[in-house]
């Protein structure tokens, strides 16, 4: 009694700085996908899926969100100022993971090597890896801001040279493109923030122009480039047996659904990736439309109040973090969204904090608390963009 009688001002502060608006919010979020998740595996071994002991997967969603709150909290605590101070060490960590999946690296299904699995654990690197690269990248970016020309050619190289580096490991480590992708998005929202001109972003486009022949024939395999182009070309998969069989039955489920969902004993469509990627068809399978109009409105919320939280964080490096976080949200959020209903790539994108899976469910938890944190510390009384 006495040790909680010592930590009560501390938890007390903890509620009336953090920004436990965003944790209850994520918390309503990840307690909707768990109960999604458990009528996909359902429904999986019903179908005749083997997918042994369909409580496993929600017990590892649960634990996982458990933990995430964990994460939540003490990133809340640990001002970011000090992560960004020990951007060497970041950046270290960020190699061992890569190095980690040369060695240990696994096949997820998808052709990509992007997890590492031991004792029955599974970890997907790509997740840690862009919250600390939002973390690195803004800590860079503000330095440059602050003492040399962000326009000089030098310090938009060494930028765009830090965004190329764990870009192009990704890829050619992990051949994982959704997360790539996913982090090409967060710098250039992160990019155009900082205030670079956009005469920058249109010698990045003519560069990338130029470089997308060399991509796609020398890097990208061809189940890669299908995949790409497979939502925008019939050709490619005219059954919907092959490449977009996923989406096809994807639509197909969420096309079920209607206006309310499916009666309880009536869904039919069963698919690999039903808890994962195409967590959006299980909702609107059960919950309709309707249920589909919640899970947007949820998450807008949540990237709208991270947006509004960086707006009025007094400071450009908590500004840029927020930002980076906001993108990434949205991003896989319009990419997996779009997945579902076929009008992006299926290229492994998670919906966050729906999705199945204990690495994405710990990091965006993680990168709430880095929110949290912004609101935790003290604004100082200049520089805020909304009072």
């Amino acid at each position: 009694m006495e040790h909680i009688r010592l930590l009560r001002p501390y938890i007390k502060q903890f509620f009336q700085r953090a920004d436990i608006f965003l944790l209850v919010i994520c918390t309503v979020c990840s307690i909707f996908g768990i109960l999604m998740i458990d009528k996909a595996v359902v429904g999986m071994v019903n179908g005749g899926w083997n997918m042994s002991a369909p409580s496993k997967y929600i017990a590892v969603q649960v634990f996982s969100m458990f933990l995430g709150i964990g994460a939540f909290i003490l990133f809340t605590i640990i001002d970011a100022d000090i992560l960004g101070s020990q951007w060497k060490l970041l950046c270290a960590v960020n190699v061992l993971l890569l190095v980690a999946l040369v060695i240990f690296g696994q096949d997820d299904g998808t052709g990509n090597k992007a997890w590492i699995r031991f004792a029955g654990i599974g970890i997907q690197p790509a997740e840690v890896i862009k919250v600390l690269y939002i973390i690195v990248a803004a800590k860079q970016m503000t330095y440059i801001k602050e003492h040399e020309d962000i326009d000089g050619f030098m310090s938009v190289v060494a930028m765009v040279g830090h965004f190329v580096i764990v870009f192009g490991l990704i890829i050619v480590v992990s051949s994982d493109l959704g997360s790539g992708t996913v982090i090409m998005l967060i710098f250039l929202t992160m990019f155009f923030i900082l205030g670079v001109r956009l005469y920058w972003f249109a010698l990045g486009g003519a560069a990338v122009a130029a470089a997308v022949p060399l991509l796609w024939n020398y890097f990208l395999k061809d189940y890669q480039k299908k995949r790409l182009i497979a939502p925008y070309d019939p050709s490619i998969d005219p059954d919907g047996w092959g490449i977009t069989w996923q989406t096809t039955q994807s639509k197909l489920t969420l096309a079920s659904g209607r206006l309310t969902g499916v009666e309880e004993g009536h869904r039919t469509t069963v698919f690999t990736g039903k808890h994962t990627d195409f967590i959006f068809s299980v909702v609107g399978e059960n919950l309709g439309m309707i249920g589909c109009i919640v899970v947007v409105i949820l998450l807008s919320v949540i990237i709208i109040h991270i947006v509004r939280v960086g707006l009025r964080s007094g400071r450009l490096y908590d500004m840029l973090i927020c930002m980076g976080v906001a993108s990434a949200m949205a991003f896989q959020t319009f990419i997996n969204i779009g997945m579902c209903i076929g009008i992006t790539p299926v290229i492994g994108i998670t919906l966050p904090f729906f999705s199945y899976g204990g690495s994405s469910m710990v990091t965006m938890y993680a990168a709430m608390g880095l929110i949290s944190g912004v609101k935790y510390k003290l604004k100082p009384e200049h520089f805020s963009l909304i009072y």
